[in-house]
């Protein structure tokens, strides 16, 4: 067992990461030990990055201890790089992090001026001044590259500028130079981002904390009233939102709500997240409040104009897809779902059923996509999986049976209709499956079922097998 991390106090007593626990406890018997918890010191680091996320959507996990933060076109907004370091550190170390940082134009600089230089902004100029003091760990190569170079007396990244590189590629491989070209800008090196950056966001950050449902949902409308210039500039509709809350604390709550067809109405935006916070809102704890409010598009597609009713009498009508956005917002996606065709003859596999919401159609055909209705000779109600039932007095070969019993009762039958016979997927089904028969009957009580024998009657071969794959209305 060796030591992972250590505060303040333990790094004045001289004992460092890696070093062996028993080691450690011969030196100084009294230290306190806890065992590591790499979940939640990955929890942790993704909790900062959340609160990051109010500088720039662009942050990204390096490592278990650190963070990149690409705040091209970000800083002007905050008074400046200068301000803006100082900020975040500063909001950090008052929430009880010991933190370093620096800004610079290539992520491999910021990196090493981060961990073994001072940090700070460092100005344009040439990065080889900045570089040249410090360790060739700070080049983020793997450890057996660093002890070789340490063994060649190569131990600061100025004793690599001036060295042929040709000879270096050969002897310690092409990443060591990819990494000297990083950390001087000379190779971009992208930064990936936790999250998918939003395609439109507007965000507002308050004088004083709310924590009221009202005021949350009040704010909401006035955020989408300022994003819609940006759809109709684009000529778009948002499919999916998420409103993102920033507590004074540094915890972040994010809420999504989706729509059924292209949005920009901040009414009808807002009422999304109404029906959406009514479900949720027992589980979000407001604490002292929230002190910035961001609303994001994350999904759009193009919108379409409609001339609206010169009467007015249409205002006030909840239209079915109004409808399903907020049943699907308060209860979930899956609350609501339709029927869709799929290319293939077997009966459970002709159709199956996906969220409404995610069912894009225009506007007047709402109503009629929505509409299900099956064919006449198909069942209303299809079985997921066909249930056994026991036949009696069944005509050989291809006749219906006289009567049977499913599910603990005996029907007995009055009316019948068919053969229609279905025939397996062969590239779907194994080859041993067997061909289905189906038949339409009608019970003495009225009741009509949707049935098919599996297998032909063989005195070489097992009896075939009967089974209720439906009912009709």
């Amino acid at each position: 067992m060796r030591l992972t991390a250590l505060d303040e106090v333990s790094e004045r007593l001289g004992l460092k990461r890696g070093q062996g626990l028993a080691e450690a406890r011969a030196m100084f018997p009294k230290i306190d030990v806890v065992d590591e918890d790499e979940a939640a010191d990955r929890a942790l680091l993704e909790a900062i990055a959340d609160w990051c996320d109010r500088y720039t959507p662009l942050v990204a996990l390096d490592g278990r201890d650190g963070l990149f933060l690409d705040i091209t076109g970000c800083a002007h907004l905050f008074g400046g790089e200068h301000v803006l370091l100082k900020e975040v550190l500063g909001q950090l170390l008052h929430m009880g992090f010991d933190v370093r940082g620096a800004i610079s134009s290539s992520p491999g600089l910021s990196w090493a001026a981060c961990r073994f230089g001072r940090g700070g902004v460092i100005a344009e100029g040439p990065m080889g001044e900045v570089l040249a003091p410090l360790p060739v760990n700070a080049l983020r190569i793997d450890g057996a590259t660093i002890a070789s170079l340490y063994k060649l007396g190569l131990k600061r990244i100025g004793d690599l500028l001036p060295l042929p590189r040709a000879p270096l590629a050969r002897r310690f491989g092409k990443q060591l130079l990819l990494r000297l070209d990083q950390a001087l800008g000379v190779n971009e090196e992208a930064i990936s981002p936790r999250r998918p950056v939003a395609a439109l966001s507007a965000e507002r950050k308050l004088a004083e904390p709310i924590q009221a449902e009202d005021h949350i949902l009040q704010l909401t409308g006035q955020i989408a009233s300022s994003l819609k210039p940006g759809l109709e500039a684009r000529g778009v509709g948002g499919l999916v939102f998420e409103l993102v809350l920033f507590r004074v604390d540094g915890r972040v709550f994010r809420i999504a709500a989706g729509a059924s067809r292209p949005l920009r109405d901040p009414c009808r935006i807002s009422a999304l997240f109404a029906e959406r916070l009514t479900a949720i809102y027992d589980g979000i704890d407001a604490g002292y409040g929230f002190e910035l409010l961001r609303l994001n598009v994350l999904q759009h597609d193009p919108f379409r104009t409609d001339q609206g009713d010169f009467t007015g009498e249409d205002e006030g009508k909840i239209s079915l897809a109004d409808f399903i956005d907020r049943a699907s917002a308060r209860l979930g996606a899956d609350c609501l779902q339709v029927a869709e065709l799929r290319q293939s003859h077997m009966p459970e596999r002709a159709q199956i059923f996906v969220p409404a919401i995610a069912v894009q159609v225009a506007p007047e055909k709402t109503e009629e996509v929505f509409a299900f209705a099956p064919k006449a000779d198909r069942p209303l109600r299809l079985f997921r999986h066909p249930e056994l039932m026991e036949a009696f007095a069944a005509e050989v070969p291809d006749g219906p049976p006289q009567r049977f019993r499913w599910r603990c009762t005996v029907h007995k039958v009055i009316r019948a209709e068919g053969p229609e016979r279905i025939s397996p997927e062969w590239w779907v089904d194994k080859e041993s499956a067997g061909e289905r028969d189906y038949f339409r009957l009608e019970s003495e009580v009225g009741r009509r079922f949707w049935i098919f024998r599996k297998g032909r009657y063989n005195p070489k071969n097992e009896p075939p097998t009967w089974h209720v794959h439906g009912i009709f209305a």
